[in-house]
């Protein structure tokens, strides 16, 4: 029989990974209760089913997709309908957290007799050739999890214990958010300062590798930065035995933070790293 998944929550990533697993077949229960209907909308059109707790924990797998500072709220609101359920899921915490909550997680799951995977999310929401979009896994379990390859999903069992798939989650994206916060201190920087112009050419010249990621990256990012505000602060707390990485990656959720409400306000600092982009030609 194919396995029941449930995907939690139907966002920008959970709706894309709902989306493969559907398209291969699969039914796919989400929570939409005090969701908004560009939520609903995104969750149907994805094929997924609104279901109870009850209906969650009867599946199969749980994929946990939600913005870090929610992973152990959910386990949590789970708990007591895993606890109670007769067959127990594989719960698979896929978000960008550190080890140490990994670890808190796991243990909530573990606690209600269900089965903890960890997991990693690295690249965009998965598009039909999904080997872009890859979910580390990790754990003793995690070998079980990856039948869902079949179903469209590309998941590599990642050496280590509980925490290995996280760490890489944190490893990788604390180069490439963290670089995209360097790079917007910058830009900012630079167009304060009147020499925008000038840095633009020189990058062109001396780094056009760099820049044309940056400025690829960059228009992305407000949009996202309330979401990565937390990913920060788990990026901190994964480095935390280097004082200075660990200030480095507090401060960049500073920066996130600041953007996000620059983009729900006057959008200045926003429209400068817009238009430090644009002139890129």
């Amino acid at each position: 029989m194919k396995p029941i998944v449930a995907v939690i929550a139907p966002g920008m990533m959970g709706s894309v990974v709902a989306n493969r697993l559907t398209d291969h077949g699969l039914a796919v229960r989400t929570i939409l209760t005090n969701r908004s209907a560009a939520t609903i909308a995104r969750a149907k059109a994805a094929g997924m089913i609104d279901a109870t707790d009850e209906e969650i924990a009867a599946c199969d797998f749980i994929l946990s997709i939600v913005p870090p500072g929610e992973a152990i709220g959910l386990a949590q609101k789970l708990a007591p309908a895993m606890r109670a359920a007769n067959k127990k899921p594989i719960y698979v915490d896929c978000n960008a957290v550190a080890p140490d909550t990994v670890a808190e997680i796991a243990a909530i799951v573990r606690d209600t007799g269900a089965v903890f995977v960890d997991g990693g999310i690295i690249g965009p929401p998965p598009e039909p050739d999904s080997k872009n979009t890859r979910i580390y896994l990790a754990g003793d379990d995690a070998a079980r999890v990856t039948i869902l390859e079949q179903f469209g999903l590309s998941m590599p069992v990642q050496p280590g214990p509980i925490g290995a798939a996280s760490a890489m989650k944190m490893s990788y994206a604390g180069i490439t958010k963290g670089f995209t916060a360097l790079g917007a201190a910058m830009m900012l920087a630079a167009t304060r300062a009147g020499t925008a112009d000038s840095l633009i050419a020189e990058m062109q010249i001396s780094q056009p590798a760099l820049f044309g990621w940056l400025t690829r990256q960059m228009p992305k990012m407000p949009s996202k930065a309330y979401r990565w505000v937390a990913e920060m602060e788990e990026i901190a707390e994964f480095v935390g035995e280097d004082p200075a990485g660990q200030q480095f990656y507090l401060a960049a959720a500073q920066l996130y933070e600041r953007i996000a409400a620059d983009l729900e306000g006057p959008q200045q600092e926003v429209g400068a790293l817009n238009a430090f982009c644009a002139r890129k030609g």
